[in-house]
């Protein structure tokens, strides 16, 4: 049955005693290990406690001759008060204020000071721990407020017979104690919650590696493919045309097909083999500027004829990477999308950067020369990756250009 706490409380929130301070509830409700915990039963330490509890009490009783010795009410409600602890975790306020009236009713009754109070220590304890502060610090300040009421002015009328007050010092020692367990409670609680805060960093940052991973994977298939697709379509279409006039041609492209083919085949298995192994070493090196000469015979080989100034850097391996990848896009959206069978490009370093554009002169044949969507997407984020940035835009006498600035030290600045 549905708790209830008075018509409307819904409307306003639970009542105090229920409540949490900071953000305990929202990390017990998220963290699986806090709610694993919450569900199990204390068994083995209840029990110890409850050993604990029940011979200290009896040897506080030997040292305390002037109180009542525990009787068999008394030892009830020791045990009480122990057992109460097994609901510690799953009702924390519940048993803090529970072993602090049992607790009280065992001091009213006349019996010996002692380890009583450590059941007392531990519900509030596992309340704090579990985000219910005020909860805990009202329980604690129910025991203080009945001690004193007790120890000042009720010790006449309860046993045992001609009992004196609490002297100063007794209160002293008191009120350090409710201090000590406040204050070690308190520091639990800190520690707790900046264990939780550090297991959610974690989690985040492994869930942001993964999410990287995933868009370095999307993107580099998305620039494999996207080239030799194109080639293969281009020169599949070549094929058609000329297969009845030009057997000849027609074997040539279907020769630039199947070499097209073999090598996009061989970069994909090497981006899924970083699947299948993850933090393995690659089988076979990242391709580089060194391979631009091949990647002008296969945009040769795709009608474009490309018209290479200025000489390729010695560049660190993100970087060369990057730069093959956004060079290798804008060719193939030259191909995909312009009507120009002429692209220039061109590479300029300077001190610390690298400039390479990548020219064309035709009309966009359907959509720019840059191309659309994921492509130039793709060259932007790995410019940006690297710290560099993608400029990509109609030129005033018209065409296209790709202009791609990129951090580039050389290895033997490194």
């Amino acid at each position: 049955m549905e708790e209830q706490h008075g018509p409307g409380w819904w409307r306003y929130g639970p009542p105090w005693w229920h409540r949490t301070d900071g953000d305990a509830e929202s990390r017990t409700g998220a963290d699986p290990e806090s709610r694993e915990g919450a569900t199990r039963w204390p068994w083995l330490s209840t029990a110890l406690i409850t050993a604990v509890v029940l011979a200290g009490s009896a040897f506080a009783a030997h040292a305390q001759p002037h109180r009542e010795a525990p009787d068999v009410a008394g030892r009830v409600l020791l045990v009480a008060a122990s057992v109460a602890l097994l609901w510690r975790r799953r009702h924390p306020v519940a048993v803090a204020f529970t072993t602090s009236v049992v607790t009280l009713a065992y001091l009213a009754a006349g019996y010996p000071y002692g380890p009583v109070f450590l059941t007392v220590a531990v519900g509030c304890f596992g309340a704090v721990v579990a985000g219910h502060r005020r909860a805990a610090w009202a329980a604690l300040g129910l025991l203080w407020a009945g001690h004193l009421l007790i120890a000042l002015w009720l010790y006449r009328y309860l046993p045992p017979a001609g009992d004196s007050g609490a002297s100063a010092g007794q209160e002293i020692v008191a009120a350090t104690w409710v201090a000590a367990v406040v204050a070690v409670s308190e520091l639990a609680r800190v520690r707790r919650e900046q264990w939780a805060r550090e297991r959610a960093d974690r989690a985040r940052a492994a869930q942001r590696r993964a999410d990287e991973e995933r868009l370095r994977i999307a993107r580099e298939l998305h620039d494999v493919l996207a080239h030799s697709i194109s080639v293969i379509n281009v020169q599949a279409s070549m094929g058609l045309a000329l297969l009845d006039k030009d057997p000849e041609q027609a074997r040539t492209a279907l020769t630039t097909i199947r070499a097209a083919s073999k090598e996009a085949l061989g970069e994909v298995r090497q981006v899924l083999d970083t699947l299948r192994a993850p933090g393995a070493a690659p089988r076979a090196p990242a391709p580089g500027l060194d391979r631009l000469p091949e990647l002008v015979e296969q945009a040769a080989a795709a009608g474009l004829t490309v018209d290479v100034q200025g000489e390729p850097p010695s560049l660190p391996p993100g970087a060369d990477l990057a730069a093959f990848r956004i060079l290798q896009e804008a060719l193939t959206n030259v191909v995909r999308h312009s009507g120009s069978r002429h692209a220039r490009v061109r590479f300029a370093q300077g001190a610390d950067q690298l400039r390479l554009t990548v020219d064309d002169d035709g009309p966009a044949t359907g959509a720019d020369a840059g191309g659309t969507g994921n492509g130039l997407a793709g060259m932007r984020e790995r410019a940006a990756a690297l710290g560099g940035t993608i400029e990509a835009g109609p030129r005033a006498d018209g065409g296209f250009r790709v202009l791609a600035v990129l951090p580039a030290r050389t290895r033997e600045a490194r």
